[in-house]
C-alpha cells in the first residue's frame, strides 16, 4: 500500500509544479527592447549614410505629398488612372514614414534600440502597405489594359464604384494578412537574444530570434508572400500581353511610342519592387543572407517610394501641364 501511495503522490507532483514553470517560461521569454544592427556598424560611414538616406527620404516626401495635392487640386486629373496614382503615392509616403525616420535616429545614437511594441507595430504597417503595394501595382496594371484594349468601355469598366472598391480590396487584403502575419509574430517566444541584425523590424529577422517553432510563420510567410508577388505578377504579365498585342496594332508611330514609354516605366518599377521582394522573402532560410536581404529591402523600403513618383507623373505630360497650371494660379 505505501509502494502504491507513493507512485501516487509522485504521479501528482509534476502536475503541481508545471504551472510554476510554465510562469517560469513565459517571464523568460518576456523582451521589453530590441537592439538593431542597422545597415553598417562601422563609425565613418554613420554620418554619410545619414545625409544619404535623409535626402532621400525629404525627395521622398516632397514627391509623393506633391503629388496627391497636384491631383486633388487639378480637376482634369481626377480619372482613375490618377486615382490610383494618387492611392500608390499615399501608399510610399506612409512606407517611408514608417521605416527611415526611425533609421535616420539610429544613424546618429549610439545605442539603436526599440521596444517591443514599437517593434510589433512598426512591423504590422509595414507589412500592411507593403502587401497594399504589390496589389497596387497589378490594379494599374489592370487599368491601363482597360484604357488601351478597351478604350470605348473604359468609363464603364472603371467607374468611380469599381475604383473605390479597387482600392478599398486592396487595403483590406494588405490589413488582413498584415494583421495574420502579426498576431502569428506575437506568438513567437523571444529568449535567445535582442540583437536584430537589420535597420527595422523585418519578420526574417525577427523569427531568427525565437527560441520557440516558427514553423507555422514560415508557412504564412511562404503561402502570403507566393500569392503576394504571384498573383500580381500574373495579373501584370496577362494585362501587358494584351496591351502589347493592342499596340502593335496602332498604326501611328507616335501613339505606339506613347504606350510603350508609359509600359516601360511601369515594367520597370515593377520589376524593382518585385525583385527585391522575391530574393528577400521567397529563398531558403538556410541560404538567406541578412546582409543581403538588407541591401534588397532598401530597395523596395526607401528606393521605390522616392522612385515611383518620378517614373509616373515627371514624364507624363498632363501632370506637368496641371503642375505649370497650380503654380500660375498661386502666383496670380
Amino acid at each position: 500500500m505505501r509502494t502504491s501511495f507513493a507512485d501516487h503522490i509522485y504521479r501528482f507532483l509534476p502536475s503541481l509544479t508545471l504551472p510554476s514553470k510554465r510562469m517560469a517560461t513565459r517571464n523568460y521569454s518576456l523582451m521589453t527592447e530590441f537592439m538593431l544592427i542597422g545597415l553598417t556598424d562601422q563609425p565613418e560611414l554613420q554620418l554619410p549614410l545619414f545625409l544619404l538616406f535623409l535626402g532621400i527620404y525629404v525627395v521622398t516626401v516632397l514627391g509623393n505629398l506633391g503629388m496627391i495635392i497636384l491631383i486633388i487640386l487639378s480637376s482634369h486629373l481626377h480619372t482613375p488612372m490618377y486615382y490610383f496614382l494618387c492611392s500608390l503615392s499615399f501608399i510610399d509616403f506612409c512606407q517611408s514614414t514608417i521605416i527611415t525616420p526611425k533609421m535616420l535616429v539610429n544613424f546618429v545614437s549610439e545605442k539603436n534600440t526599440i521596444s517591443y511594441p514599437a517593434c510589433m507595430t512598426q512591423f504590422h504597417f509595414f507589412a500592411v502597405f507593403g502587401i497594399s503595394e504589390c496589389h497596387m501595382l497589378a490594379v494599374m496594371a489592370y487599368d491601363r489594359y482597360v484604357a488601351i484594349c478597351h478604350p470605348l468601355l473604359y468609363g464603364l469598366m472603371m467607374s468611380h464604384q469599381v475604383c473605390c472598391s479597387l482600392v478599398g480590396g486592396v487595403y483590406a487584403l494588405g490589413l488582413i494578412e498584415a494583421t495574420a502575419d502579426t498576431v502569428c509574430l506575437l506568438r513567437v517566444l523571444f529568449c535567445k537574444e535582442n540583437t536584430i541584425n537589420h535597420y527595422f523590424c523585418d519578420l526574417l529577422p525577427l523569427l531568427k530570434l525565437s527560441c520557440s517553432s516558427t514553423y507555422v510563420n514560415e508557412v504564412v510567410i511562404m503561402s502570403f508572400g507566393a500569392f503576394n508577388v504571384f498573383f500580381p505578377i500574373l495579373t501584370i504579365i496577362c494585362s501587358y500581353v494584351f496591351i502589347i498585342a493592342s499596340i502593335l496594332k496602332i498604326h501611328s508611330t507616335e501613339g505606339r511610342s506613347k504606350a510603350f514609354s508609359t509600359c516601360s516605366s511601369h515594367i520597370v518599377a515593377v520589376g524593382v519592387f518585385f525583385g527585391s521582394c522575391a530574393f528577400m522573402y521567397l529563398q531558403p532560410s538556410s541560404s538567406s543572407s541578412m546582409d543581403q536581404g538588407k541591401v534588397s529591402s532598401v530597395f523596395y523600403t526607401i528606393i521605390v517610394p522616392m522612385l515611383n513618383p518620378l517614373i509616373y507623373s515627371m514624364r507624363n505630360k498632363d501632370v506637368k501641364i496641371a503642375f505649370k497650371k497650380v503654380i500660375e494660379r498661386k502666383t496670380f
